[in-house]
């Protein structure tokens, strides 16, 4: 089998989508738009759905007094500050939350720390993870690191994600990813997975 060629068991094989809720994908991303990175995780989540995989929604979401936020001192604070709108924090609809899915809260970058991913992820014999959503120099590669000390095998679905800047994703591309799991597209996840 050729290096770039990936072959996925459904029943090992988990897609874990971060943060694409209306809040942020609301937002402007790059190198790929937004709508095209929402295109693309519900491409990848329709076929893992028809195939009986499973389907991991996460999100990001905190008490209305935010008194379950990380608030630290730091150097470039995150910009979103204040009340959120009303929706913030609700799944986009061009993904949707289907009957069979889990959908995960957690209240800070990473999917793992604070939630009961890995307890669903591992009860359901799960090995491997293709990651996709918003922002890759984030929640996805902060989840990516917490999977790859766990033990998954990672697949990155490279055009279901994106930053806020392009520097941002492409150092994550270049960089981190290569070393903790394999860089695919969407086309690739999808021909593996058939």
């Amino acid at each position: 089998m050729p290096a770039d060629e990936i072959v996925l068991d459904v029943k090992k094989t988990a897609l874990v989508l971060i943060d694409l809720q209306r809040g942020i994908t609301s937002l402007q991303t790059a190198p790929h738009a937004r709508d095209a990175i929402v295109e693309n995780a519900a491409r990848i989540a329709n076929r893992f759905r028809e195939l009986k995989a499973l389907v991991v929604l996460v999100r990001v979401a905190f008490s209305k007094d935010g008194g379950d936020r990380l608030v630290l001192n730091v150097d470039s604070p995150m910009t979103f500050s204040g009340a959120r709108p009303e929706g913030w924090d609700e799944m986009d609809p061009r993904i949707g939350a289907c009957e069979g899915d889990i959908v995960i809260t957690k209240k800070q970058w990473g999917a793992f720390y604070g939630t009961e991913l890995d307890l669903q992820l591992r009860r359901r014999g799960i090995t491997t993870i293709v990651l996709g959503g918003i922002a890759t120099n984030f929640g996805v590669e902060s989840t990516a690191r917490d999977a790859y000390e766990r033990g998954y095998q990672l697949i990155f679905a490279e055009d279901a994600m994106g930053s806020m800047k392009m520097e941002l994703h492409q150092f994550a591309i270049t960089h981190i990813f290569p070393r903790i799991g394999l860089i695919r597209t969407t086309e690739d996840v999808l021909k593996a997975i058939s």
